[in-house]
C-alpha cells in the first residue's frame, strides 16, 4: 500500500516555511541530490545499504514523474533496500534524521541527517510496511512529524487501529513539540486536503471532538489553526453540531480562543448558518438598512477591477456585531455559480452608519474559468442577502 495524497502548492498545506524555496518545477522538490543524501544517512547509520542499488530503483526513469509519483517511488526503493525485519527498518530511519537542539528545535546543519521533503517518501514506507507494528510507527512518524510532517501518513494507522492509535494521539496533545500536537489535529481532520479521507469521523467525529478540545487553547498558532481547520472540515457535514460547539467554547474563551472559533466557523458563517451566527453573536435579525450600494463601473473589462462601496445604518437601540459578505454571481456557460468573499466584521454603534469600500479584481485565475455577459454582486450582513446591484463583463 502506498499512501494517496497529491500536491496543489509549493508548500506543505499550514506548514511554517519549513521547506526550501521552490525549485524551478514543482517535482524537482524531489531531485537526485535529494535521493543520494538519504542514500548517504541511511548508509551511515547503517553501513549494509545498499545506497547505489536505493539511489537507482528511487530515480529510474525519474524525469516523466510527477512529485507524487516520484514520492511513492522512493518509498517502494526503501521498502526494496530497508531490512524485511520492519521495527529494525523503522530504527534505522529515525537514526537517519536529522537531529533536534536542547531546545527541542531542529538543527539548522543539513549535513546532520534527514528532514524536509524526504521525510514524505519516509512516512509513505511507515504507513505501507508498519500496520503490524503500531507502537513502533507512531513513534517512528512522532519524529517524522518534527522534521517535516506526518499528517498523511499517521491516517491509514487511524483507520486500521483507530483505538490504539487515538490513545496515543491523546498522549500526543500534551507533547512539548507544537508538530506533534499539530499532527494530533491535522492528522485526524476528516476531509484533509490532498490526504486519505477518514470517512468514519466524517460520519461520526464525536471521537476526535476531546482531542480538539485539548488543544483549543494551545500556546502555538500553528496547533490552533489545525484546531480550527478540522472544525470547519466537520462543520461541512454537521454544521449544527459546529454551532453549538462554538456557543459552549466562546462562554469561557480568551481572545485568541475566540479567533480561533471565528477561523472554524468560516464556512458556515458565509452560508449564513443561522445557528453558527447567533452562536457568534451575529443575529440574522440585525437591525441593520443598506442606504447605498453601488458597484462602478457598469460595464467591466476582463482584468480590470470592480469598486464596492456600501452604507449601512443601524436601527437597532443598542450595539450590534455585524459580519459583512459580499456574494459574487459569476456567470458560466450554462447558469450561475455564486460564491462568497469576505468583506469586514466590526461593531455598529446604536443609531450609527458605517461606509465601506473595497476592490474586487476580475482577472485570470486558474481556478475560475470567466465568460461574459451579465454578473451580479449581493450585499450579505449577518448572513442575509441585504440588495444587489449587476455588471456586465466584457472579456
Amino acid at each position: 500500500m502506498l499512501l494517496p495524497f497529491s500536491f496543489k502548492d509549493t508548500t506543505l498545506p499550514d506548514s511554517k516555511a519549513r521547506t526550501e524555496p521552490a525549485p524551478s518545477a514543482f517535482k524537482d522538490f524531489f531531485n537526485t541530490a535529494l535521493v543520494e543524501d538519504m542514500a548517504h544517512h541511511l548508509h551511515r547509520v547503517w553501513p549494509g545499504f545498499d545506497k547505489k542499488g536505493f539511489a537507482a530503483a528511487a530515480l529510474a526513469n525519474f524525469s516523466a514523474l510527477e512529485l507524487k509519483q516520484r514520492s511513492h517511488q522512493i518509498a517502494r526503493a526503501l521498502g526494496a533496500h530497508l531490512p524485511k525485519d520492519v521495527p529494525r527498518a523503522l530504527h534505522m530511519l529515525t537514526a537517519s534524521l536529522r537531529p533536534l537542539r536542547a531546545n527541542g528545535d531542529l538543527d539548522d546543519d543539513a549535513k546532520k541527517g534527514v528532514a524536509g521533503w524526504a521525510i514524505l517518501p519516509f512516512g509513505e514506507y511507515v504507513a505501507a510496511n508498519g500496520l503490524a507494528h503500531v507502537k513502533e510507527s507512531l513513534a517512528a512518524l512522532r519524529e517524522l512529524t518534527i522534521r517535516s510532517t506526518s499528517e498523511f501518513a499517521i491516517r491509514p494507522f487511524v483507520l486500521a487501529h483507530p483505538k490504539e492509535t487515538l490513545e496515543v494521539l491523546k498522549l500526543w496533545s500534551k507533547d512539548k513539540n507544537e508538530h506533534v500536537r499539530r499532527l494530533v489535529s491535522e492528522g485526524t481532520r476528516p476531509r484533509l486536503p490532498w490526504g486519505m479521507q477518514l470517512k468514519a469521523f466524517v460520519k461520526d467525529p464525536a471521537p476526535i471532538l476531546p482531542l480538539l478540545e485539548a488543544l483549543r487553547d494551545d500556546p502555538s498558532a500553528y496547533v490552533r489553526r489545525s484546531v480550527a481547520n478540522s472544525l470547519n472540515d466537520i462543520a461541512k457535514d454537521h454544521p449544527d453540531l459546529v454551532a453549538a460547539l462554538a456557543g459552549k467554547w466562546l462562554k469561557d474563551a480568551g481572545a485568541e480562543r475566540a479567533r480561533l472559533i471565528r477561523h472554524a466557523c468560516r464556512t458556515l458563517i458565509k452560508a449564513g448558518h443561522r445557528a453558527t451566527l447567533t452562536a457568534l453573536g451575529y443575529a440574522p435579525s440585525a437591525k441593520v438598512e443598506l442606504m447605498q450600494f453601488t458597484l462602478n463601473p457598469a460595464q467591466l473589462t476582463f482584468g480590470n477591477e470592480l469598486t464596492l462601496k456600501v452604507q449601512l445604518k443601524s436601527t437597532a437601540k443598542v450595539p450590534q456585531k455585524i459580519v459583512l459578505d459580499y456574494v459574487l454571481h459569476h456567470r458560466k456557460k450554462s447558469g450561475t455559480s455564486a460564491k462568497v468573499f469576505k468583506w469586514k466584521s466590526f461593531t455598529l454603534e446604536a443609531g450609527g452608519t458605517i461606509a465601506l469600500a473595497r476592490k474586487h479584481a476580475i482577472k485570470r485565475i486558474t481556478t475560475r474559468v470567466y465568460y461574459p455577459g451579465a454578473h451580479k454582486v449581493e450585499v450579505m450582513v449577518n448572513g442575509n442577502v441585504r440588495g444587489g446591484k449587476s455588471f456586465t463583463l466584457v472579456m
